[in-house]
């Protein structure tokens, strides 16, 4: 096991968060709510760029080193509340796309419900 796998961050994250007695704070409503301001963040940095200019964002050192800190805020705070709820991320991915995949079966190299608004929802 490294530090860069998913249960050695949680841990890490954890122990960041005991050593300054943040744990009461770290209730699933609180963890929400901050993983809703850090991806309102990094949204931020692309909200009036073109698509043009938001594909090439990380050239910019100085708009790569934002991206990279909302980033890293937005997965640690949804580690934090996937430990607290006991969800393991990587599997309750997985299963997504394995549902989105039976959901948005591919025909002739197009989606079936290529019409459809929702298409790219995640939902």
């Amino acid at each position: 096991m490294t530090e860069h796998d998913v249960p050695g961050l949680q841990r890490r994250l954890a122990d960041f968060a005991a050593a300054r007695d943040w744990q009461p704070y770290h209730t699933p409503k609180n963890l929400a709510a901050a993983l809703s301001v850090e991806a309102a963040e990094l949204l931020e940095i692309f909200q009036w760029l073109t698509p043009e200019e938001a594909a090439r964002v990380m050239a910019d050192p100085d708009r790569a080193h934002r991206v990279t800190d909302e980033v890293a805020d937005v997965l640690a705070y949804l580690l934090q509340f996937c430990e607290v709820l006991g969800i393991d991320a990587l599997a309750a991915l997985a299963a997504k796309i394995d549902r989105n995949e039976l959901r948005f079966p591919v025909r002739g190299g197009r989606a079936e419900d290529a019409d459809d608004p929702d298409r790219h929802s995640s939902e």
